[in-house]
């Protein structure tokens, strides 16, 4: 289908019937949105997740998207009623293999956590407070991802990676892998798998 370049619209109104055609730059999913570059050049648009209709999967950079333009109150260009075009572009995003990986490194922590607890090594509340601040640090992280989709008050990084320093760093990665949260954000992983590294050396010394 060809592109048609939109005339001006005022603020505010839902656009013309007439429909372009672009390629979704510096989407953010953890926040939900990105821009969009028409394929026929022009100024790019604002665009949310919410503005996608019959949205089946998760949009990715580099997408080719169909959308309505219009304004908002400020008069800033945004896409509505966006649709996907083509084929999705190649998945970046955390896949089965690195959850499996996730996962299994959790396994492999609180059993190990456990075997302490066992033996007399370390006293059963530690692995008791692992798994109540993993669990909880779980449900922050799915909060915080709809919030980040939704615009509404999210959590901050800080608390994220306190949360993680007091033994919820389990529940984190699950979260992070399964909701893609946070998971590309380089600084972020930084501190958070500093964190995780202090975690280990501090088991592996009670086991040796």
């Amino acid at each position: 289908m060809q592109a048609f370049r939109l005339p001006a619209v005022k603020p505010g109104s839902s656009g013309a019937a007439m429909r372009d055609q672009g390629r979704l730059t510096n989407w953010d999913d953890d926040k939900g949105f990105g821009f969009v570059t028409p394929d026929k050049g022009g100024l790019r648009a604002f665009v949310h997740i919410r503005a996608f209709s019959y949205r089946q999967r998760r949009p990715r950079d580099g997408d080719v998207i169909t959308y309505q333009l219009t304004r908002d109150p400020k008069g800033r260009l945004r896409a509505v009623n966006v649709l996907f075009r083509e084929a999705p572009a190649p998945r970046t995003e955390p896949g089965p293999t690195h959850m499996a990986a996730a996962c299994s490194l959790v396994a492999a922590f609180v059993a190990a956590v456990i075997a302490l607890a066992v033996t007399g090594r370390i006293p059963w509340v530690v692995p008791a407070v692992y798994i109540a601040v993993s669990l909880l640090t779980f449900v922050i992280y799915a909060f915080d991802k709809s919030a980040a989709m939704n615009r509404r008050w999210r959590t901050s990084e800080q608390l994220l990676h306190l949360l993680s320093l007091l033994g919820g760093w389990p529940g984190a990665l699950i979260g992070q892998r399964m909701f893609h949260h946070k998971s590309k954000k380089a600084g972020f992983q930084v501190v958070f798998w500093l964190i995780v590294a202090m975690h280990l050396a501090a088991t592996i010394a009670f086991a040796t």
